[in-house]
């Protein structure tokens, strides 16, 4: 039996989803970002951080929110953009957050709109039909077969604490009474002792192996390293690689690290967030060597893809590894096992309510093709390598190790080499934005003099 329409009158919140007062103010945004956009993306003179104090910037939001509608949609986010840190711009060489595609925004507006969450196929079929696909690229990509399988999540400190909870139920560590460990480089990732401490296995769960003068994991020590967690009353059950460290953008020497957990029945986990993508790079694959090898992995999308934040693929060579994190029952949720459901996204990962993270990553790979990405990964490493040739060759700046990913530190040293003034203080550079250029990195190291210059007078 067909229902009269409701009038109007009688829906009260109707003006806060009217279509056309939406399609105005989508307009006005568009154009606002796309002005952003070209202003930033081609260099215009603008600071790229407006830097404020912490209380000054909070002083300068109002906190008393008004009772009825004000209109200041426009004002809000042409203000926040505005006072943002600014990506797109050549001169941003900061963290490792990159300016996103903008296909890849207006990916993240629609799934926003959308809010089909990822827990259930029925709240998100095709969601989860673009993470099946996008999770099987991933794997192919880092060299595993068929059988792999694995789920997106937001963020590589997730994706981390998935893996670890995987690996810990994989090696019966719940059955065991000694607590278990992972040996992992000084060098590694905070979200890896995070990711020990959450599981309870506390300070030791993480027993430290030195780095070499390359910062890379010494592979020699770890014979040492787990006979002194078994001194602790420890089982290791793990060895985690790092793919390249955060700090130094190092790959570690996963295939040597593989033999080793091979030897000793250990899990291997690769912290790949950052340095994945490499391996569409016919130039830099080889750092990536033995990765194929890892029982898990975690890549990020939204550093070396450039991917708006969050997106992190957690990866098993086994697919059924996938499903050992989180084997729990919800009946209002899921009917059948984890193996049989295994459309119901939400057996395999920490969150309920997730993002459609998969919408993004799909289309920027449907649209721009991976070619498209495997030349802006060996552009922005060559780029690395030449600025690291341009330290060598200044003779007040000095290099605190080779570069193999798009990460460089540094230190400004104007007594020459070994200035003790300089100490220990070396600064760090991530060329992540496919818009920075050599020219921009001669400003960079005139800026630093300057400064340096400066501060000296200042004295």
């Amino acid at each position: 039996m067909d229902h009269p329409p409701v009038p109007p009158t009688a829906l009260p919140f109707q003006h806060a989803f009217d279509a056309e007062t939406f399609r105005a103010n989508g307009h006005r945004v568009i154009d606002m970002l796309a002005d952003y956009l070209d202003a930033a993306s081609s260099g215009t003179p603008m600071p790229v951080l407006p830097w404020l104090e912490p209380q000054a910037m909070v002083d300068s939001w109002p906190g008393d929110f008004p009772e009825e509608p004000t209109g200041a949609l426009h004002d809000i986010l042409q203000l926040v953009v505005r006072e943002a840190n600014h990506l797109h711009h050549p001169r941003y060489m900061g963290h490792q957050v990159p300016g996103p595609l903008p296909a890849a925004a207006l990916c993240d507006m629609v799934g926003a709109l959308l809010n089909n969450g990822m827990a259930v196929y029925e709240m998100g079929m095709s969601g989860t039909a673009m993470e099946c696909r996008v999770i099987a690229w991933m794997a192919q990509l880092l060299g595993f077969d068929s059988q792999a399988d694995g789920v997106l999540t937001s963020g590589g400190s997730i994706g981390n604490l998935t893996a670890f909870l995987a690996m810990r139920h994989a090696k019966g560590a719940d059955s065991s009474d000694k607590l278990p460990a992972v040996l992992v480089s000084d060098q590694a990732h905070y979200s890896v002792r995070r990711a020990v401490k959450i599981m309870g296995w506390g300070d030791d769960g993480a027993i430290t192996v030195p780095c070499d003068a390359q910062f890379k994991l010494c592979v020699d020590a770890l014979p040492e390293r787990l006979r002194h967690a078994e001194s602790l009353g420890r089982r290791v059950i793990g060895v985690v690689g790092s793919a390249c460290t955060t700090p130094t953008g190092t790959y570690d020497p996963l295939d040597a690290i593989a033999d080793f957990c091979a030897a000793n029945d250990l899990w291997l986990h690769v912290d790949a967030a950052h340095g994945a993508p490499a391996a569409l790079s016919e130039t830099y694959r080889p750092l990536l060597r033995g990765v194929e090898r890892a029982d898990s992995v975690v890549f990020d999308a939204h550093k070396m893809l450039l991917m708006p934040a969050l997106v992190t693929a957690v990866l098993f060579r086994n697919g059924d590894d996938s499903y050992r994190a989180f084997e729990q029952r919800a009946s209002y949720l899921f009917v059948k096992s984890p193996r049989e459901e295994w459309y119901n996204i939400g057996h395999r990962t920490i969150e309920c309510t997730k993002r459609m993270l998969s919408l993004k990553v799909y289309t920027a790979l449907m649209c721009y093709g991976t070619r498209f990405f495997a030349d802006y990964v060996t552009r922005q490493y060559d780029l690395a390598r030449r600025f690291a040739t341009m330290l060598r060759e200044a003779p007040d700046f000095e290099l605190a190790a080779e570069p193999e990913a798009n990460i460089v530190c540094f230190r400004h040293t104007p007594n020459g080499a070994g200035d003790l003034d300089a100490a220990g203080l070396f600064m760090r550079t991530t060329l992540i934005n496919p818009l920075t250029t050599e020219e921009h990195l001669v400003v960079l190291l005139a800026c630093i003099r300057e400064e340096a210059k400066r501060a000296r007078e200042e004295v």
